[in-house]
């Protein structure tokens, strides 16, 4: 695991697949997504402080996959879309990427990812809750990734999360592996309506400068 300090209330720790975020107010730590199944170890060993939430952008193993494990050691409360939280919790199959041809191979070069197990949700979101953390966390609805997927937006800091919805790999770009890509496509277009200094993707490098005219540089491209 790789730990970046993107601000200095944030840090990004990067594993082989995916990343998690940890946003710290004073004491208490917020966990962004959580990598998969056998990171939890590695991540608490970053923590420096109360883990008071974990909020999941989406249900992939490679974001809510030690989730149930850091929640149930650290009592923390677990955030989801309530379009997402069936699946987290085991109750409901998540749906299946519809892949583009140049996906396809790039799917098939990924390692096999360890099962994520079923996660409890303790709190349902919609599109424009706020989360009490970072001076105020918007949650912005970007389906087509998943049905269920959300950014974090934090106005006070100039700060967003991605989730899949953008990816930063080789360049920013729509993120791979949607259900619906015309969906995704918009998502993209909204979150580069976001005046943001600094982004942070599900995969790739963030970038702490000029956010808002790289999202839509992307935004242009598709």
């Amino acid at each position: 695991m790789d730990v970046i300090e993107v601000l200095p209330r944030l840090r990004m720790l990067r594993f082989p697949v995916g990343v998690a975020c940890l946003w710290r107010d004073d004491d208490e730590l917020t966990l962004i997504d959580t990598g998969t199944a056998d990171r939890a170890t590695e991540i608490e060993k970053v923590l420096d402080g109360e883990l008071r939430r974990i909020v999941l952008t989406h249900w992939h193993e490679d974001h809510m996959g030690s989730a149930a494990e850091l929640a149930a050691r650290h009592g923390a409360e677990v955030v989801a879309h309530r379009l997402e939280a069936p699946v987290i919790r085991g109750e409901a199959a998540g749906a299946p990427p519809v892949l583009e041809e140049f996906e396809m191979p790039i799917r098939a070069a990924l390692p096999p990812l360890p099962p994520a197990p079923p996660c409890r949700v303790d709190r349902e979101v919609e599109d424009g809750d706020v989360l009490d953390f970072g001076g105020g966390a918007a949650v912005v609805a970007v389906p087509g990734h998943t049905d269920g997927s959300i950014a974090l937006h934090l106005p006070r800091a100039r700060t967003l999360f991605t989730g899949d919805a953008v990816a930063n790999v080789g360049r920013i770009m729509l993120g791979v592996f949607n259900t619906d890509r015309a969906r995704a496509i918009e998502s993209l277009h909204r979150l580069a309506e976001l005046d943001v200094d600094t982004v942070v993707f599900g995969h790739g490098d963030p970038i702490s400068h000029g956010a808002t005219a790289a999202l839509q540089a992307a935004a242009s491209a598709v």
